[in-house]
């Protein structure tokens, strides 16, 4: 088993795909706790090797010897989404740590199956729902724990492009039972955040829907793969959250955030940088990086004793960035912190999910325990 005393652990990453190049090589490279040791890429290709763009490391094109390597401490699973659970599976009953893109696996089950297996080992995983580290979101965080909006009762929450075509990569083609549409690709990074805000919801309603087709996930047409969402969750302080993502969303400024509460709220425009910066090449230790220009700073509005409301500028919060999930990752494996980002939690996010995919097949609002 890997010791997990070590002051430096050895990462090695499973796929060469955009998930490895831009979130997570960037972040394992400048993290003290961590050194880029190995990478498995099935078939290197000229346009995409591994290999070649890093020569001094250990290159594998199978599993088996890529986790029988002793010096090897830390997997990070940067592949589809229906792999990730047989990969963890093996790399936790061979010693390592396991560090999993988001969708963690495409069913809950399949979480516990993982969780109770990383127990026995003695061993972590993390899942990486970096949009916990977004500048706006950890505003919204800051807003709501210093009680600036009073008692929140409804809480908007959107991924909308407009996209004509339907995405060539998993996020269009592989099916929702395997971890795929836009329910698993971007409705877990929304609900996952909600889920740091509030907690697991009382009930569930969703409509999930082919906006590009015009039909809706039913027992009627039980084969729709939705590329959009529309999902309401309810809470037994009477919050109400909705959750949106569409593909037909024809806007200058697509919407972010509405947060109302009974003090005041928050609107926010626009996603958060940090993505398309590191598609652009920005490195991450520029001092950009994270930071929103002042045209998508956010709007407040608050309200006096008089009634009178008051709207001002409101910017993110300083950006921590994405290399915040690697840092405490790190310092969890050293014994000095809670993982960031715990199976447990992302388990109950594939709950919430699941709640949705069986309220859109029964038109009914889904109770969870």
């Amino acid at each position: 088993m890997a010791q997990t005393g070590q002051k430096i652990f050895n990462v090695g990453v499973i796929g060469y795909g955009m998930s490895a190049k831009i979130f997570h090589i960037p972040f394992i490279t400048t993290t003290p706790a961590f050194k880029l040791h190995s990478i498995l890429q099935r078939s290197p290709k000229p346009e995409s090797s591994a290999p070649q763009d890093y020569p001094n490391l250990n290159h594998f094109t199978s599993v088996e010897p890529f986790l029988a390597d002793a010096a090897l401490d830390v997997v990070v699973l940067s592949t589809t989404p229906e792999t990730h659970f047989p990969l963890a599976y093996k790399s936790l009953n061979a010693g390592k740590h396991v560090f999993v893109e988001k969708p963690f696996v495409p069913s809950s089950a399949e979480a516990t199956q993982l969780i109770r297996l990383a127990e026995e080992q003695n061993l972590q995983i993390c899942v990486y729902q970096n949009r916990r580290w977004d500048s706006d979101f950890l505003t919204v965080r800051k807003l709501l724990s210093e009680g600036t909006l009073g008692r929140v009762y409804e809480f908007e929450t959107h991924f909308d492009r407009y996209r004509l075509e339907k995405p060539t990569s998993w996020k269009g083609e592989l099916s929702i039972s395997r971890g795929g549409s836009a329910l698993y690709d971007l409705g877990t990074h929304l609900v996952d955040q909600v889920y740091v805000l509030f907690g697991k919801p009382s009930g569930v309603f969703a409509k999930l829907v082919t906006q590009r087709d015009g039909r809706v996930l039913s027992k009627a047409d039980p084969t729709v793969e939705p590329d959009g969402v529309n999902m309401q969750l309810f809470y037994a302080s009477g919050l109400i959250v909705h959750v949106r993502i569409g593909v037909l969303s024809a806007e200058t400024r697509q919407p972010r955030f509405w947060v109302r509460g009974s003090k005041g709220s928050y609107h926010k425009a626009g996603l958060d940088p940090q993505e398309d910066q590191l598609k652009a090449g920005m490195k991450t230790s520029d001092a950009q990086f994270g930071r929103d220009t002042e045209e998508w700073h956010g709007r407040l509005v608050t309200v006096a004793e008089n009634g009178e409301a008051r709207e001002e500028v409101w910017p993110n919060v300083e950006p921590v960035t994405y290399r915040g999930i690697y840092e405490q990752f790190g310092e969890a494996l050293k014994g000095k912190g809670p993982v960031p980002v715990p199976a447990s939690e992302a388990r109950d996010v594939l709950r919430i999910l699941e709640a949705a995919k069986e309220s859109s097949m029964t038109g009914r609002e889904v109770a969870l325990p």
